[in-house]
């Protein structure tokens, strides 16, 4: 099975890997055989946590480890834009932001600053992402022996824009015997490096990857944005998917920041209708995804197997 994004030869950097998250976290990824290389503290260079070698700054870590291709960010969010920053500085092509209330205006600054350098930012406020039996990155999953029960290899490619939901999400598909190429949580925050149609093109391109199931949610246009994509062509493997908040009522924030109602824009009714028209399966209850999603398979000459 092929993957996007990351593989079991991805070599990864975690920034702040001293912190106590990023340890629990360096300990997940490395129990599950994600290759973690390296990791940058600013002033504990030198130091190991848990076998890693800690390095001053990412140029340092990565002219001692120059294979290094996924950054995997635990900082507070107030450093979160200078660590990014400093990531894409370094040639680092893909970057997970990992920290909450990341301020808009430091996240819109990443994503200018990450097109110009032709990296890839996903997140903030994201789980991470894993390809099955291959690579980790992040925290999804929790446990490794979660992630190896809840995440199998198989070719659908699963998105979502809620941490929890990523997880859930192949929890159905497995239930119907469909393991994923590749699951990322997208982050639920209003503005995010890497969008939904980003991931298309990414899986469009990945002869693995069958479909395409999504976990989205009310606010902005994400999944507008998406089915005028899938109708325009971009995206031509089946898609199923499922709108969580059609109940949400407007300017009231539903969980994740990037999750309200705003002068009758962003609504759960309105995205479904989008992506009905495009083409897409939308299921109106998370847990017929799995059926749904097989059922499409089969009809498409896909096995799934």
């Amino acid at each position: 099975m092929m993957a996007i994004l990351v593989d079991e030869n991805t070599e990864v950097l975690v920034q702040g890997i001293t912190g106590r998250e990023a340890q629990i976290r360096v300990r997940l990824m490395k129990e599950y055989g994600t290759k973690v290389v390296a990791g940058v503290t600013p002033g504990r260079g030198g130091r190991t946590v848990e076998g890693v070698p800690v390095y001053n700054t990412v140029q340092e870590a990565r002219e001692h480890h120059p294979n290094i291709s996924v950054s995997s960010v635990f900082v507070p969010a107030r450093v979160a834009k200078t660590a990014a920053f400093e990531a894409i500085d370094a040639g680092i092509p893909v970057v997970t932001l990992h920290p909450e209330r990341v301020p808009q205006q430091d996240m819109l600054e990443v994503i200018a600053y990450a097109h110009r350098g032709q990296a890839r930012v996903i997140g903030p406020n994201t789980i991470g992402l894993i390809s099955p039996g291959k690579c980790l990155v992040g925290m999804i999953g929790g446990r490794a022996d979660l992630a190896r029960q809840f995440f199998n290899p198989g070719p659908v490619g699963v998105v979502s824009r809620s941490g929890g939901n990523t997880t859930t999400l192949a929890y159905y598909l497995n239930r119907v015997g469909l393991g994923q190429s590749t699951a990322i949580g997208m982050g639920g925050d209003a503005f995010v490096g890497t969008t939904l149609i980003d991931l298309l093109t990414k899986f469009e391109r990945d002869d693995e990857t069958q479909m395409v199931a999504f976990f989205g949610e009310i606010g902005t246009s994400v999944e507008e944005d998406a089915a005028e994509f899938i109708k325009s062509g971009g995206f031509t493997k089946p898609f199923v998917g499922y709108i969580s908040g059609r109940y949400a009522r407007s300017d009231v924030r539903f969980g994740h920041a990037g999750a309200i109602v705003s002068r009758g824009r962003g609504t759960a009714q309105g995205k479904v209708q989008a992506l009905r028209e495009a083409g897409a399966h939308i299921v109106d209850h998370f847990g017929e995804i799995g059926p749904v999603a097989k059922e499409v398979l089969a009809e498409c000459g896909r096995s799934g197997g």
